[in-house]
């Protein structure tokens, strides 16, 4: 389904609260000016409250997208995330969600 693609700037989130972000991103590609991110790099979570076992299973420490563009591709074939994409934190489980992204460019 096409959605506007995840650039350096979305503001993304775990279902607690801690703010997730992509350690790198495709620097050759951008969307307003700053660099797309594709589906291979996991996002590494900060600042996640649930707290540690026996509390918890927490907090989120990193999580890997499962989804990405199928039929937009950058570097060689790498999928780029789109605002439905699907990842899920590590240790926890929990969803990413997606805050605010870009809505100017839209990809399939």
């Amino acid at each position: 389904m096409p959605g506007p693609v995840l650039h350096q700037g979305a503001v993304v989130q775990c279902a607690h609260g801690g703010r997730a972000a992509p350690p790198s991103s495709y620097p050759r590609v951008l969307v307003g000016g700053l660099p797309v991110c594709v589906q291979q790099v996991p996002y590494v979570v900060a600042g996640c409250p649930l707290p540690p076992p026996p509390a918890a299973n927490g907090p989120c420490v990193t999580a890997p997208w499962t989804t990405g563009s199928l039929r937009v591709r950058v570097g060689g074939g790498l999928p780029l995330l789109l605002l439905d994409s699907v990842a899920t934190a590590v240790p926890t489980g929990a969803p990413l969600i997606v805050v605010s992204a870009q809505q100017r460019v839209v990809a399939t």
